[in-house]
This record gives structure tokens, C-alpha cells and sequence, in this order.
């Protein structure tokens, strides 16, 4: 029985590291017979140029009957003067959202190749892993009401509204549990709790949930003390379970702790493991166009794909193991090419993983 991937390749860099990583998922579609389907749709500036909006209805459609979709980044300067309710960026949200992709994953990993890449000292991130699990569809981003209005004195305000539910809380608080166990068996649960009502909920339910799964140990932490803690030693952490905001922001932290976020995937599941992956990285229009994007991200994406969604995990395996191989060869891209290096094209280092698994 086939099973239907969607590919949204989206603005500027989208389409150069999705070629790759479509390559390279079509060889381990063939090298496993795993009857993959591939189409392609719109999303973002892409869907808004041709559509006029950032999500169509056919994508939303393409979405819903698809086992999984791979994406590649959105948004960019062409559409920074449209209006706000077409940004492209809102696309992305509007599909996170009608797909009920609650729980981001994003993980943190070092590959031992890339330790001196790392803004730290080679000690303090060597075997780094940590897995950051956010809560997507709630909190302060799609709380409301919400706007900008005028007070009577003439001054401007901005309003936004931080709202998480008990139900919202468990949910992700599940899931984070069910990876630790998974891993090393410790959940850190981020909050702001000695300030904010909603993370007081947050924290008493992360304890309930805690409850049942004893063999689990859960901690917590105030989002400046992680902060903080992050770049003082990251290595305590195993999985960290947040909220939207809080998780946005601590993700891209640990982000630049492996070196580049150019090598670092994600994934958003709804409550069925169906999920969307995508790289951590935004479009970088800066260098879109000129070969220098790396792809590993994106293929890496593939890999959490089979492994969360499809239950592929020889595969998902299999391209992990292409792409420590490369890096083990000396290839490097642009991001993580250390001073004098002669750095590959994203084309280049694509086709070095899809050679890497065929051998």
C-alpha cells in the first residue's frame, strides 16, 4: 500500500535543499520498497505569488490527505510589505494549526565532526543531545484578543494574550514523557512559573502528568535559568518540554550550540504521529540562488520523518548514518566550513549522501 508524502519546497532556499533531500528519499524509497508517493504543492510567498494567499485550499487539501509533508522554509523580503494576514509566515502557522500539529520536535545533536564548529569550548558540547519539545498551537502566538489599538490619550498599545489550557498542557506533557523514555529517560519542563499564572498551571499539571510515568525523572526550570544553563552545560539536559514562545526562542539557543542550525531538523505531530518536517533554519535570501545552502537539515528532516511518522527506522537510520559518512570525507558547506576550507555546493553535498547510500 503507497503512502503519500507532500512536498512543500516554499521561498528562496526551499527549492535548492528540497531537491536534495527529495533526491535522497527517493533513493532509500527504492533501497527499502517503502511505496512512497511524492507530490508536490505551494506554500508561503511561493502559494501567495500564484494564489494570493499563503495557504490555498488546495494545499490544505494536499495536507489533510497526505501521510506526511516535507517542507522547506518560507517567508522572505519580497512579501514584507504585504498585509499581515498574508504574510507567508502565516501560511505556515494556518497549517500548523488546521492540522492540529501540537508538538514540535527539535532536536539538538553535535556530530563529533563538528565540535570546533561549535560557538563553545570543544568540552562543554562534545556528545551533546537534547531534544526540545514545544508546544505549538497555543500559548501567546494564538492567544487572544490580540491587536494594536489606540488609547484615548492618543498612545498606541500592543496586546497579546498568553492562554494555555489544562488539556494543551497534558497533551504535549505526554508526549515529551513517551520520548523520554525513549531516550535517557529525564524530562526538564520549562517555565516562568514564579511570575506567570499560566506556566503555575503549567508546572501543576507537568506534575500530574509526571506522575504517571515513574520511571521518568521530571525536573524544572525557569526559562532564564535555562537560558542561562544552556550554554553553561548544556549536556544536563535530555528532553526539554516547553511552551510556544519559550520553546521557539531556547530551540534556536541550542541551536548554535552544534555548530550551525543548517544542520538541525524538525518535527510537528498531531496526536496520530502524522507530522510535518521541516529544517530549523529560515529561507536565508541572503544566499539563495548561489549553491551555499546546506541541505542536511532538510535531509536529516527526511530521516525524523520515517522514523516518527512512516515507522521506517532502518531507513531513517540508514540516511543518518550517509550523512555522519560525509562529514567524516571532510565535506562541508559553506556554514559549517571552518577558515580556509574549501567548502562544497548544496548540489554537492546532496549528492555525497545519496552516494553515501547507495554504497
Amino acid at each position: 500500500m503507497s503512502r503519500r508524502i507532500l512536498v512543500l519546497p516554499g521561498d528562496y532556499i526551499g527549492p535548492e535543499i528540497m531537491a536534495e533531500a527529495v533526491a535522497v528519499l527517493e533513493v532509500v524509497n527504492s533501497q527499502y520498497q517503502l511505496g512512497l508517493e511524492l507530490e508536490e504543492g505551494l506554500l508561503g510567498g511561493a502559494a501567495l505569488d500564484v494564489h494570493g494567499v499563503p495557504l490555498p485550499e488546495v494545499t490544505l487539501q494536499q495536507a489533510q490527505a497526505s501521510d506526511a509533508i516535507l517542507l522547506g522554509a518560507v517567508g522572505g523580503p519580497k512579501w514584507d510589505n504585504v498585509e499581515r494576514h498574508l504574510r507567508p509566515e502565516r501560511g505556515l502557522l494556518g497549517l500548523r494549526s488546521q492540522l492540529e500539529l501540537f508538538g514540535n520536535l527539535r532536536p539538538a545533536i553535535l556530530y563529533p565532526q563538528l565540535a570546533d564548529a561549535s560557538s563553545l569550548k570543544r568540552e562543554i558540547v562534545a556528545g551533546l543531545d537534547i531534544l526540545i519539545v514545544r508546544e505549538l498551537t497555543g500559548g501567546i502566538y494564538f492567544g487572544e484578543p490580540r491587536g494594536i489599538r489606540t488609547l484615548p490619550n492618543g498612545e498606541r498599545e500592543g496586546f497579546n494574550t498568553y492562554l494555555y489550557s489544562e488539556s494543551e498542557i497534558r497533551r504535549i506533557g505526554h508526549l515529551a514523557f513517551n520520548l523520554a523514555r525513549q531516550r535517557d529517560h529525564r524530562v526538564c519542563s520549562v517555565d516562568k512559573s514564579n511570575v506567570l499564572e499560566v506556566t503555575m498551571l503549567w508546572r501543576e499539571v507537568m506534575e500530574e502528568v509526571g506522575r504517571e510515568y515513574p520511571d521518568v525523572t521530571l525536573s524544572h526550570m525557569y526559562v532564564d535559568n535555562a537560558a542561562m544553563q544552556l550554554v553553561r552545560a548544556p549536556k544536563q539536559f535530555d528532553v526539554m518540554v516547553t511552551g510556544n514562545m519559550f520553546g521557539d526562542i531556547l530551540s534556536d539557543a541550542a541551536a548554535m550550540l552544534t555548530g550551525s542550525i543548517g544542520m538541525l531538523p524538525s518535527a510537528s505531530l498531531d496526536k496520530n504521529g502524522r507530522g510535518m518536517y521541516e529544517p530549523c533554519h529560515g529561507s536565508a535570501p541572503d544566499i539563495a540562488g548561489q549553491g551555499k545552502a546546506n541541505p542536511l537539515a532538510t535531509i536529516l528532516s527526511v530521516a525524523m520523518m520515517l522514523r516518527y511518522t512512516l515507522n521506517e527506522a532502518e531507513a531513517a537510520a540508514a540516511i543518518e548514518q550517509a550523512v555522519s559518512q560525509v562529514l567524516d570525507q571532510g565535506l562541508r558547506t559553506p556554514d559549517i566550513a571552518a577558515s580556509g576550507q574549501v567548502a562544497v555546493s548544496t548540489r554537492e553535498m546532496g549528492a555525497a549522501v545519496a552516494t553515501a547510500l547507495r554504497s
